[in-house]
Formats: structure tokens, C-alpha cells, sequence
């Protein structure tokens, strides 16, 4: 082979991470499947688990590690915020109201991307805005499809429940009348990336005035098409 960069030990860090790409590993599996001594592969191994690279499974053999999901997820990042201003813009055209794109951090979610009305912006949410994972629609989606553990938790002092987030994984998308701010009405539906993982949501908000108490009824189907064309983007580049 000449995969060779010329750096010997990150084309071996690289023979390990590309032989932990078809499953969990034994230090013997990896010596087979690499070609390298036994003691490199097991240092490379160790130092790879280090920087999270690498990782155990309950059996203690190795595995791809937690930073290579972060590391894709923020690549999935850049690509999303790249489609993300043309689909938002559709959507307030098509709806009239705000549209916004939110994603997870932590306990708080971000607007990473919006598209304004062009008048009556007291419902503007700016990019960059920290709101709160306990209220709101977009907050309801991006807690719904989480495991339970993580679901169980992100409940604890919400303004919704359990039996609306499955109401929400039944539609596949949600809404919320008053729920983060008084007078504000929204719709939210799922962002999926290439593993079929709920990395963002794409929201409308506007007053109840406009959106009315059953602003799903009005665009959920528009908020959904938009969260489908910004998934197939990802899908596309993944």
C-alpha cells in the first residue's frame, strides 16, 4: 500500500481508527487487522483512548471513541449553517412568520441560523440567542428523541411532559402556545443526520394572534418539508 503521509505514526494511528471502523476489536484483532506489532498497536491504542479517539466496550475491547462524533457533528454543523439560509428564507416566505434553526448545547439550546419577518419583530429570536431546553417547541423536539436516561432528566422542571413528547415522536413535529414567552405561539420539527440522529430543529414563531392556539394546523406540513430538505442536505454530504 502507499497510504504513507510521510508521518509514521499518524498512518498508524490511522491503520488502528480505520481497523476500529468495522466494530469492537481485541488488542489480537487489531495486531491482525493493522499488521502492527503488538506493542504498537496496543500504545497506539492507549494513547488514541486518551484524546477519546478510542474508547472501551463492556467486554474492554476498543472501540471508535466519543470525540470522532463530536468532531463529525461539528462538520455536520458547518454543512447545515451552508444550506440552512436559503431553507429558513423559503419558509418565513411561505409562512409569513420568523423562522429559526435551533440546536442542542448542553442544557440550553442556540439559534444557530433565523430568517426574520420584515415587520413586527417583537418575536424576533436573534442568532446566537441561549434559550432555555425547558420550554418552547424547538426545545420539545430537540429533547424528544433523546435515550431515556438524558430524556428522563431534560423533563425535570420542564413545561411539558413525557406524554407530549410522545405525541411528538407519534407527528413528528411540535408545537407550543405561550409555553417560553407569553403571547408567543411555535412549530418545530426535526433536523436528522446521516445516522438518522436529531441534530437540529427548524422552528416559525410568531403571536398567538397570528399563529392562533393550533399553530400546527397552519404550518407544521412547511416546517416539516424545510427540516426534510435541510436532512437530505446532510444526508447528501455525509
Amino acid at each position: 500500500m502507499d497510504n504513507s503521509s510521510g508521518v509514521g505514526v499518524l498512518d498508524k494511528a490511522a491503520l488502528v481508527l480505520s481497523a476500529l471502523e468495522s466494530g469492537p476489536a481485541t488488542l489480537a484483532g487489531l495486531v491482525g487487522a493493522t499488521g502492527l506489532a503488538r506493542p504498537t498497536a496496543h500504545r497506539l491504542a492507549v494513547a488514541l483512548e486518551h484524546h477519546r479517539m478510542v474508547a472501551r466496550d463492556m467486554q474492554g475491547r476498543f472501540i471508535l471513541g466519543p470525540r470522532l462524533a463530536e468532531l463529525a457533528a461539528a462538520a455536520g454543523e458547518d454543512r447545515l449553517l451552508a444550506t440552512a439560509g436559503p431553507v429558513l428564507t423559503h419558509l418565513r416566505d411561505i409562512t409569513g412568520e420568523s423562522a429559526q434553526l435551533y440546536r442542542r448545547q448542553g442544557d440550553m439550546r442556540i439559534c444557530v441560523a433565523a430568517a426574520e419577518r420584515l415587520s413586527g419583530l417583537r418575536d424576533t429570536v436573534p442568532v446566537g440567542s441561549t434559550l432555555t431546553m425547558k420550554a418552547g417547541s424547538s426545545a420539545q423536539i430537540l429533547l424528544a428523541w433523546e435515550e431515556p436516561e438524558r430524556l428522563h432528566r431534560g423533563l425535570q422542571g420542564a413545561r411539558f411532559t413525557a406524554t407530549a413528547l410522545s405525541g411528538v415522536r407519534r407527528r413528528g413535529w411540535a408545537q407550543s402556545i405561550g409555553e417560553r414567552e407569553p403571547g408567543v405561539a411555535s412549530v418545530s420539527a426535526p433536523v436528522r443526520g446521516p445516522s438518522n440522529r436529531v441534530v437540529a430543529a427548524v422552528s416559525v414563531s410568531g403571536p398567538i394572534e397570528r399563529l392562533t392556539r393550533h399553530p400546527g394546523r397552519m404550518h407544521a406540513q412547511a416546517v416539516i418539508d424545510s427540516a426534510a430538505r435541510l436532512s437530505e442536505a446532510l444526508r447528501r454530504s455525509g
